[in-house]
């Protein structure tokens, strides 16, 4: 699985897609599904203050890239939107963030986790907005 996951992440990075990982930190693809059920799922969405800016957003993918190591992670996502023209799409933030974990109590601990807190205080003047849906 080590190595699958290493020639993954590798390909990725050679496309591009690296600072987008739908990638999972202790489930393959096919157990995903399965995964996601009772488990504690943690979508944040972030407006940046300048989301053009390529220097920033580089800087806010560099915080996502840390915010993710924290082990009690089961799965994550982060991306951007995709734009459309339904009304009942909201394409307006600037980054999604879903963090997946098996327990509430998982995620309490991810709230206080010295990583989560260096993310906000480092990276947080990053950011006008940030909305958060949890969900069982």
């Amino acid at each position: 699985m080590k190595n699958r996951r290493s020639f993954l992440r590798k390909s990725l990075a050679g496309i591009g897609l690296l600072s987008f990982p739908l990638l999972s930190k202790k489930a393959s693809a096919s157990e995903m599904k399965i995964a996601l059920h009772d488990s504690f799922l943690h979508h944040v969405y972030f407006w940046l203050k300048e989301p053009d800016n390529p220097t920033a957003c580089k800087r806010f993918e560099e915080g996502l890239a840390l915010l993710v190591t924290i082990p009690e992670i089961k799965l994550y996502h982060t991306g951007k939107p995709v734009k459309s023209d339904r009304e009942v799409v909201d394409d307006s933030f600037t980054y999604s963030y879903l963090a997946v974990f098996d327990t509430k109590a998982d995620q309490d601990i991810y709230q206080s986790h010295p990583t989560h807190l260096r993310f906000i205080d480092e990276y947080g003047d990053l950011w006008d907005k940030v909305v958060v849906y949890d969900a069982l």
